[in-house]
């Protein structure tokens, strides 16, 4: 583990933060010393999740592509068979499915990165905006990844490149609404007119609420806005009926997302 803080370390320029998650009482920051790796891997033990990410400093340098099946991972981001293009740190969060940090040659705004990750096929719920991502050397405690022997998966570091940086081309953006021009393809996630929440379906009514709180959350909406836009758009409540369950139980996810956002 001390071995994979150390690429960690070295990828990110030794700035870069880890942190607990408890998906019931939020996140806390745990220094990256090898000294808390003790403490770490009991919390995971416990059922909670470890995650990373960098610094706020170099945090225009980096992003993080995350849900990606190996057919997107090989499309994306191998330059052969047996490496990848420059600037990557590729995580096996579960069997087949990846996280793939981007280290960029200069420094990318939120528009940039909602849409670069959105060419690259990431996951439409996590955006760039104070993302965390899974470390590497734990385990993923996700329920739906338990396996039959009740262990859970060990997220997998992959590969890293701290040596060299991807080159990101530039996208034009236009001075009124800092989006791209008409005539640069558009992803239909990147801006905050075209958020709906079927974009975040996740198969469970309360499962894609909390996908996206979190999305409206991290574009700098408000929780009315997001209490409003749930209650519009969520079709099936015949598990919160009653317009006093159902606001409990929208207080709960919202003040839930918001421990994680920070």
């Amino acid at each position: 583990m001390e071995r994979i803080l150390w690429k960690i370390g070295n990828y990110f320029k030794n700035r870069f933060s880890l942190a607990v998650l408890d998906e019931t009482t939020g996140r806390w920051p745990v220094s990256s010393s090898p000294k808390n790796i003790p403490y770490l891997k009991a919390e995971n033990a416990g059922g909670r999740h470890i995650l990373l990410k960098q610094d706020p400093v170099i945090q225009p340098y980096y992003f993080l592509a995350d849900d990606l099946d190996i057919d997107l991972l090989i499309r994306h981001h191998k330059s052969s068979p047996d490496f990848f293009k420059p600037g990557r740190m590729v995580i096996e969060t579960s069997p087949g499915n990846y996280q793939v940090w981007i280290h960029s040659a200069r420094p990318l705004n939120l528009t940039e990165k909602r849409y670069w990750l959105d060419k690259l096929h990431s996951d439409p719920g996590a955006d760039p905006k104070n993302r965390w991502g899974r470390c590497p050397g734990f385990r993923n405690r996700k329920a739906k990844h338990r396996m039959a022997s009740g262990q859970y998966p060990l997220a997998k570091l992959i590969w890293v490149d701290w040596s060299r940086q991807a080159d990101i081309p530039k996208i034009e953006l236009s001075s009124r609404s800092k989006r791209p021009f008409p005539h640069q393809p558009q992803g239909g996630v990147c801006h905050n007119d075209n958020l709906t929440r079927s974009l975040y379906n996740k198969g469970n009514e309360s499962a894609t609420d909390f996908a996206y709180a979190l999305a409206l959350y991290r574009r700098g909406f408000t929780r009315t806005e997001i209490y409003n836009r749930i209650i519009e758009e969520r079709q099936d409540w015949n598990n919160h009926a009653g317009s006093r369950k159902r606001t409990q139980y929208l207080n709960r996810t919202l003040l839930k997302a918001e421990a994680i956002i920070g």
